[in-house]
């Protein structure tokens, strides 16, 4: 009975509004410590919801059977969290190359035959650093380096920063909320968990730093390591036609005539988007840097990882990337210069597609060129006209659109079925099915106030036009491909978008403050 009622009953929902309220907390709280508190009640209350959901599952029956095993390796985690936390602790910027670093590697966990790729690195870096801000805040240790008052304080700043950080937190609660009616709770459930919670966490922590250019820099060397990395190991494979993950992937590749890489990704996608992101800030340092060592070098690097984005054959990264760099174009340029530039590359492409049809899937249609997605968005949109206004609720696209449609097609079954994603591979489309117009709105929001937050001084400031060019790329490519929110990388660019949009504040004030010091004033 205890069993049934934290899996059926009330209390996942509660609790995922519990975890989601936190999540505005950390964002919206005035002051530091409600926020500290609130990011470590997250940090807490996270991992217990998920379990409390997933306790009776047949899945973690090895946990059942071996609890030993289980509380040993929850106690290396802890140990490694707390061993990362006080270098954090004492040098704060140490989280930004930390989370960049770890933003791609997804680790595979398999629990009763069923294996999820999940962001583990990633998970035990934002546990650390939230333990260390928290540790500074509390004033413990003494020898803790980071200032209790950050150096961005939320709630403060440009108004346009201030509701994307609303609106942010609106969105995560919207999402919890809508998760109380849909048909799929526990998909809605693991998305707060394994996203929006930790990815909360990850935007509180960045948006607080100062973003100088040495750190900047270290980010970028960081970001372009791990893509020629993943480039080589994509380069690998297609010399093989071999893969390392992903066994639908495979299986494509065999009945088809090309091949596509994924390198470490589970997705091809999701390498083509990586490559394409990092391809588009690398692009902005070379339209700056007058050094002709760092031009040739970045020219370099840039031609490999075309090459792997190429062999992903990802057409949605393709286009991110042409969107990306649309934007640094119109920032350095003029936008007529941007436009014919994007008109190029697209003449390009479509004499590329018109040449070898085959290789990018024409022949067999608009459904088969998408995937199969061009059916996913038309039951999308035809289950967003049955319930405009609220839809069926949080992460129910797939259970609802099987229950309309039950002979998938042959183009759409990857993803429609109930191993699939689950999406209809559109964002706007999915939120308009799921959240319905009132999700829609908030999500339309999100993306004006972020874009009013990510434009102002992108001319005069390198770095800021490369956070807003890839912002752009990655959200385009969720137009085609369903992952905005659930990409840490979103809420990365969105952190330092805010810290940036925040430091000629934060500097000003700090001169002030600096000038009201007792050692500062006359004798």
């Amino acid at each position: 009975m205890i069993a049934y009622a934290l899996v059926n009953g009330p209390l996942p929902k509660a609790g995922l509004i519990v975890v989601a309220a936190l999540a505005g907390g950390a964002m919206l709280a005035p002051g530091s410590r409600p926020r500290a508190l609130a990011m470590l009640a997250l940090l807490i209350l996270t991992p217990v919801l998920l379990l409390a959901d997933v306790w009776a599952s047949p899945r973690l029956a090895t946990l059942h059977h071996h609890p030993l095993e289980a509380v040993a390796a929850g106690a290396l985690g802890v140990l490694v969290v707390l061993a990362l936390a006080i270098p954090i602790a004492r040098r704060p910027w140490l989280i930004a190359p930390l989370v960049v670093f770890t933003l791609p590697f997804r680790i595979p966990i398999t629990l009763g035959g069923t294996t999820s790729n999940l962001l583990v690195p990633l998970y035990l870096v934002l546990a650390s650093g939230t333990l260390a801000y928290v540790a500074s805040v509390l004033g413990f240790p003494r020898r803790c380096a980071a200032d209790p008052e950050e150096f961005n304080p939320g709630g403060t700043g440009p108004r346009a920063a201030v509701w994307l950080e609303r609106l942010l937190a609106a969105y995560v609660l919207l999402y919890a909320i809508q998760a109380t009616y849909s048909l799929d709770l526990q998909l809605a459930l693991q998305q707060v968990v394994f996203f929006y919670a930790p990815f909360t966490l990850a935007f509180c922590l960045l948006r607080r730093l100062r973003w100088s250019g040495e750190l900047v820099r270290m980010c970028l060397l960081v970001a372009v390591s791990l893509a020629l990395l993943f480039s080589l190991v994509g380069f690998v494979e297609y010399a093989t036609r071999s893969l390392f993950l992903n066994a639908k992937l495979i299986a494509t590749n065999q009945n088809h005539a090309y091949f596509a890489v994924n390198s470490v990704f589970y997705d091809s996608n999701i390498f083509g988007r990586f490559l394409a992101l990092v391809m588009v800030v690398l692009a902005a340092t070379l339209l700056h840097d007058r050094r002709w060592r760092e031009q040739v070098a970045a020219a370099g690097v840039l031609a490999v990882l075309w090459v792997g984005v190429v062999l992903s054959l990802s057409r949605s990264s393709l286009g991110a990337l042409l969107a990306g760099l649309a934007v640094l174009a119109a920032v350095r340029w003029r936008i007529s210069r941007a436009v014919l530039a994007v008109l190029g590359v697209v003449v390009v492409a479509g004499a590329a597609v018109a040449l070898s049809p085959h290789t990018f899937g024409v022949e067999q249609g608009a459904n088969g060129v998408s995937s199969g997605r061009g059916s996913l968005v038309s039951g999308g949109i035809h289950m967003f006209g049955q319930r405009p206004l609220w839809g069926y609720g949080s992460g129910s696209f797939q259970v609802e659109y099987l229950h309309q449609h039950p002979p998938c097609s042959a183009a759409s079954t990857a993803s429609c079925s109930p191993g699939g994603v689950g999406d209809s591979h559109t964002l706007p489309v999915t939120i308009a099915a799921e959240q319905g117009l009132i999700g829609e709105l908030i999500y339309l929001g999100l993306l004006a106030a972020a874009a009013l937050t990510l434009i102002p001084g992108v001319r005069s400031n390198p770095v800021r036009a490369a956070v807003l060019a890839a912002f752009v790329a990655l959200v385009v490519h969720t137009l085609v491909y369903d992952d905005f929110l659930s990409d840490p990388i979103s809420w990365t660019l969105l952190g330092m978008g805010v810290a940036l949009a925040r430091a000629p504040r934060a500097e000003v004030a700090e001169r002030k403050a600096a000038r009201l010091r007792p050692e500062a004033l006359p004798a």
